[in-house]
């Protein structure tokens, strides 16, 4: 791509986007016409390319992002004081499907991954515990302190204990989220070995979490009840754990197809970069990835809003429409149910980094899912069970969503932020940058740099550097999160707590 200063995203756009900052007074040539800039301008931010009435939309990515509070000149900077959301309540969708080609050819590559009992693939051989109740926390992060310090980590990939505040004092919908989920990530193949951690008296009986696994492998998850446990639980806790990491150790990678990958959709700390270079890339990468039999699940409910009938469309049946739609309005519904507008987005970090509404927040989040047609949709805790673009149902807290992906089966995480941010889930949670400047002052940070995409690299060169990248990632080679330790889960809480 040849280098620019500023970037018309879609021919019908109204706006244009800075590449550079802009002081007032200088031009730009769009569309044949000469344009003064009539505020200092930001990269990242807009600049309005024709005269607008108050009440005119404004257009981005060929679409609606909200409409002009004021009447406005052409050169003015576009932002959320001058831009007010078109978003409301609830509405009704009628289906009108669109079809496209992907026409990406299948490449027969592989990663070298952990193939588990069940036939499920994994990228990494971990040994985890999971405390069914957060009141053994405590004793869940000695055990898995200790079993590194013993163990050298020789065979394996890593030990974590992934604490939580929940499985005692919810009810209902609260209490079978924290069930699923612990129960999604006892069963995921990213562990070679799982400690369940109980202290007996909870909510979440281990009995009958017992049940929710289903038939699983009894030779690597385990459980252990404290308050049943005479004497010292650590010493009984360790027992338990180094049998397991001597299953573990002798695990070893062997070649699978990429129709194996299964890759979480995420973005946080967004710019006004992250739709034209982080966004567009991972949803190159999607396509591909789906091409190749693979998977890619997209979530951020929330930050669907404003361009959920492009998702909508691309559903490959009217049942799964009609489940979309679902998702979309169970959203809706729960923001206004505690009295909040469905537009109450951006945060202030989008905002300074140019994102101003909702919509067009949610017109650059969801090209990370590129161009390929919906094949399931998921509810918050619900494991995958259709290859393809999947829909998934959570927020878009970064932690809590990225969290919900890898829940779903996700072994990698793809995260692109244009503000930087060092957090990861209990999967490998790449980092991808919007702009090149974050890439350079945050390399403890950032994976993957999308910001080339401004800078001259264009996008069939970048994408191949960048499945690469992710099949390194695969392979073993530890994202950023993971050489810094950063990992932690979250779980979505709605209702009381007792």
């Amino acid at each position: 791509m040849e280098q620019v200063s500023f970037i018309k995203i879609n021919p019908a756009d109204s706006v244009v986007v800075c590449l550079r900052p802009y002081k007032k007074g200088e031009t730009i040539e769009v569309d044949g016409k000469s344009i003064t800039l009539l505020q200092d301008t930001p990269a990242g931010h807009k600049v309005l390319i024709d005269d607008a009435a108050q009440g005119t939309n404004i257009i981005k990515y060929g679409y609606p992002i909200g409409h002009a509070k004021v009447d406005l000149k052409a050169g003015e900077w576009v932002n959320e004081n001058n831009l007010k959301t078109n978003l409301s309540g609830t509405l009704t969708y009628e289906y009108h499907p669109v079809n496209e080609e992907l026409n990406i050819p299948n490449e027969n590559l592989t990663f070298n991954g952990y193939v588990r009992k069940n036939g499920e693939v994994g990228i990494r051989n971990e040994v985890w515990i999971v405390p069914t109740v957060g009141c053994v926390n405590g004793i869940a992060e000695k055990l898995a302190k200790k079993l590194e310090e013993e163990t050298k980590l020789e065979g394996i990939d890593a030990v974590h204990s992934w604490h939580h505040n929940y499985g005692c004092s919810q009810l209902s919908g609260d209490h079978e989220n924290t069930r699923k989920v612990l129960r999604d990530i006892v069963l995921h193949p990213n562990a070679g070995a799982v400690l369940i951690l109980s202290l007996g008296c909870e909510n979440n009986q281990p009995d009958e979490f017992e049940k929710l696994l289903g038939d699983y492998d009894k030779e690597r998850i385990k459980f252990l009840i404290v308050q049943k446990v005479e004497g010292d639980e650590v010493v009984e806790g360790m027992k338990i754990l180094h049998s397991l990491y001597d299953i573990a150790k002798n695990d070893k990678r062997t070649p699978c197809p990429l129709s194996e990958l299964r890759i979480g959709l995420k973005c946080g700390g967004s710019d006004g970069f992250s739709g034209i270079t982080g966004n567009p890339l991972v949803g190159e990468f999607s396509d591909f990835v789906v091409a190749q039999g693979g998977t890619s699940i997209l979530t951020e409910v929330p930050e669907m809003f404003g361009a959920e009938t492009i998702l909508m469309n691309r559903c490959k049946t009217v049942e799964l429409f009609d489940q979309t739609v679902e998702l979309i309005n169970d959203f809706k519904e729960y923001f206004l149910s505690h009295g909040e507008p469905v537009g109450e987005n951006p945060s202030p970090g989008n905002k300074a980094g140019g994102i101003s509404t909702l919509e067009d927040k949610a017109l650059g989040c969801t090209q990370k899912c590129g161009r390929a047609p919906v094949s399931g949709v998921l509810g918050y805790g619900d494991r995958l069970q259709t290859k393809g673009l999947n829909l998934l149902s959570a927020p878009g807290n970064d932690l809590v969503a990225a969290t919900a992906l890898a829940s779903a089966g996700c072994q990698i995480v793809l995260f692109t932020t244009g503000r930087g941010t060092p957090f990861g889930t209990f999967i490998p949670t790449m980092k991808i940058s919007t702009n090149s400047n974050l890439y350079k002052n945050k390399p403890n940070w950032i994976d993957f740099n999308a910001g080339e995409l401004v800078d001259g690299t264009d996008m069939k060169t970048l994408l191949r550097k960048f499945i690469e990248k992710i099949i390194s990632v695969a392979n073993g080679e530890q994202t950023c999160n993971e050489k810094n330790g950063y990992s932690e889960i979250s779980i979505f809480k709605n209702g009381v707590t007792l």
